[in-house]
This record gives C-alpha cells, structure tokens and sequence, in this order.
C-alpha cells in the first residue's frame, strides 16, 4: 500500500504540473520518497539506470533534430506540400494528413509527431477557414495517429525502445516483425477515423488560399541537409544494430552534426535557426521522468505487482497464441491508460520476463505489450506524454478539448484500431518464425 501510494501522489503530480515542477521533478520526487522509505534500495537505481538510458537519450536527440528541421521549416514545407496534393478534395485531404502524421511518428517519435504536426495543421485549417466540425476531424486524426503509427521502428516511441533494449531485440528484428503490424495499424485508424469523421470532412476546399511550400523554408542549409541526414541516419540503426551500438549513440552524433549545421558552427553564414532556444526546449524533464517514474514503478513491482501481472501473463498463454496476444495487449492498454504508458511499459517487461511460457508465446507478449503501451493510451487523456502534449498545444492555441470530449472519442474509436493490431501480430510473427 505504501508502494502504491507513493506512485498514486507521483503519478497525480506528473499530470497536474504544477507551476515551477515539471513532469521531471516531480517524478524524482515520487523515487526519492520511495527510496527514503525503502520500497526501493540503490541497487534499484542502477537496474532503472541501465534500462532506461537509452531509450531516453535517444529521445532527447530525435526531439533535438525535430526542433531544429521545424524552425528550418521542414515540416510546414511538408504540410503545405500534403495539403496542395489534397488537390482542393477533403476526403483525399483527410488520409494524406494522417499518411503524413503516420510518417513523423515513425520517424521522429509520438512526441515529436504530436509537437510539430498539430500546430502546423491548425494553422492551414485556420488558412483554409473550415467548419469547426471539420478542423475536430483533423485535430483528433493528427493527435490519434501519433500514437497508433508510433510502432514500425524502435525509435518510433520512448515504449519500443526501452523494450526492445530489455529483451535485446535488434532495431534489424524488431523492424522485420513490427513495419507489417504497423501497416496493418495504419490502414486499420483511416477506417476508424474515416467511419468516425467521414461525414463532417468538407466535399473541397480552396487550394489557391495556401502560399507556395518554398516560402516556408527559412534556413536552406539545413533544409537541404536534411533528407541525406535523415536517409543516413536510418541506414545507420540498421547498420549498427548487430553490433549492439546503443542507439542514443547514433541519434546523438546525428543531432551533434545538425546543431553543427543549423548552428553555422560548420560551413559559412549566419545562424538561422535559434540553437539556444532548441537546446532550452528539448525535453530534458524527460531525463529526471524516466529515472525517477520508473524506479517509483520498479518499487510497485517490489511489492508484488509484477508477481500478479506475471500470473495473468502465464494464465493468457495457457489459452493459445490468439487469448495470450490479445488479452496481454489489452492487459497493457488498460495498464496504460490509468498509469501511463512509460511506467506501464516497464511493468509488463518485468511480468513477461518472469512468466514461464512458451518462447513463442513470450514473443508476441513481447511485441502485444509494446502495441498495447503505444496505441492503449489513447483511452484517457494521461495515457501518454504524446497526448497531453498534443492537448498542451492545442491549449496553447485556443482550441481546448475536455477530458470528457476526449474519452467520448477515444473509448471509441481505439478498441479496434488495437484489435486489429494485434491480430495482425499474431497471424504475421509465427510466419516470420516458419512456425
């Protein structure tokens, strides 16, 4: 009880924020608490340490390279592209901005994608006057489609790579199994959203009211670096994958040489891009989150959390590869939903780690837990960073959507989406296996 009280008073304090405490230190607060009581020893510390730096450096360098492409508007410059090659159709508009919401969460994580793509979208729908109907429909696509395409390559969510980092899967590996699942989870959030929304999409908007994609680059140096580094740091996760090169690595050198570029600190000219603000807004409450949520979370699991959770793992698999995939899916998915992702993430890793089941069974819990804590969140509000700060922004805009509002959509249109995810999981990894 005094486990869980300690986590219920952090996990409050992460979601209310209040004035002057970010997620970070309130999360340090929550271990430091559970450290001075002894739910949690030293020894804790450096197990958390180990399992989370990775994963967290790597967000910060992937957030790092986000900031710096939008402020060399990057992503506006992609956004106007999308909405010229809507053509003035809404219903070919709709799918093509969740085609591109889908692409930045592959690449530049939820986070990033609930970050720079919303306040994009918002402003071409202010430009293009729509409904108030039909600008909900592209807020909800663009913040809903974040998380549920957040799954084809590790560094697609903060949850894909502290468990593929815990159960020692290659970014090689984990992309084989997890691009044709998140085909399926793509295809799976057009058909919801379009079931959903279809009917308040406008028939055609006026294309001639948005300004030409090259006005919005306002640092050329970077914007013409960016494709070949991105191309490159791609080709650099598969290359070192087998060698075990942590991926922080990598997402740090690639950051390293685009502050370099943005900075000027290479090459001729003036700095377009604000280096000092970048560095200021890149997420290092993240850093404190991650240690300070999990070893909160690790003391749960202390108290006999993951003995329970590792008992129902073990129950699921005894029912078939079907009742394990789904059922440990929607396990973590409520999980999430009422703990938060990250913290959730950690909880199932520990639980699948000791449940005695069979190889194949303990692969797709695997696979079913990293969908269930990338797509589950979005049933309530506090599931996922990505999600309050995608309402954070949308806030800072004027356009605020209640909690209410949110679970009336979410409570909906998620259940299938996750469904159909999981299922596709596993019809596809026994293939994958010739098993």
């Amino acid at each position: 009880m005094l486990a869980f009280a300690i986590f219920l008073a952090t996990l409050i304090l992460v979601i209310w924020q209040p004035k002057g405490l970010g997620i970070g230190w309130s999360a340090l607060g929550g271990a430091a608490m559970a450290l001075a009581v002894g739910v949690v020893d030293f020894t804790d510390l450096g197990v958390v340490w180990d399992i989370v730096w990775d994963a967290t450096f790597t967000f910060v360098g992937l957030i790092v390279i986000s900031l710096i492409l939008d402020e060399a508007g990057f992503f506006h410059w992609a956004a106007l592209h999308v909405a010229r090659w809507g053509g003035g159709n809404g219903r070919r508009l709709f799918p093509l901005v969740v085609l591109l919401g889908a692409v930045i969460a592959a690449f530049f994580a939820n986070d990033g994608a609930a970050l720079l793509l919303t306040p994009i979208v918002l402003a071409i729908l202010l430009r293009l006057d729509f409904r108030p109907e039909a600008a909900l429909a592209f807020i909800v696509a663009t913040g809903f489609v974040a998380d549920t395409t957040s799954l084809p390559l590790v560094i697609s969510n903060l949850v894909n790579i502290v468990s593929a980092n815990y159960f020692d899967i290659s970014f090689n590996r984990y992309a084989l199994v997890m691009v044709p699942v998140d085909l399926v989870a793509l295809a799976a959030t057009l058909a919801v959203l379009w079931v959903y929304y279809g009917r308040a999409i406008p028939a055609a908007y006026p294309v001639e009211e948005l300004e030409e994609p090259r006005s919005a680059i306002r640092d050329p140096l970077v914007f013409r670096a960016a494709f070949p580094l991105l191309g490159l740091l791609l080709i650099a996760y598969f290359v070192t994958g087998p060698f075990d090169v942590p991926i922080a690595f990598v997402t740090g050198a690639a950051a390293l040489l685009l502050l370099a570029i943005a900075g000027r600190w290479i090459g001729k000219g003036a700095a377009v891009v604000p280096i000092g603000r970048v560095l200021r807004n890149a997420p290092w409450q993240i850093v404190l989150f991650s240690v300070g949520m999990y070893l909160v979370v690790y003391g749960l699991g202390n108290a006999g959390l993951t003995d329970l959770a590792a008992g129902l793992l073990v129950w699921l698999g005894q029912q078939g590869n079907v009742v394990a995939t789904v059922g440990s899916g929607f396990a973590a998915a409520i999980l999430a939903s009422v703990m938060n992702n990250m913290p959730a993430t950690l909880v199932g890793a520990l639980a699948i780690d000791r449940a005695d089941v069979t190889p194949l069974s303990q692969e797709l819990m695997i696979y079913a837990n990293v969908i269930g804590n990338d797509l589950g969140p979005k049933f309530t509000p506090i599931g996922s960073l990505a999600t309050l700060l995608w309402l954070h922004v949308l806030a800072t805009k004027g356009y605020r959507i209640t909690w209410g509002q949110y679970m009336k959509v979410g409570l909906v249109i998620t259940p299938p989406v996750l469904l159909a995810t999981l299922l596709a999981l596993v019809v596809w990894l026994p293939l994958l296996n010739g098993s």
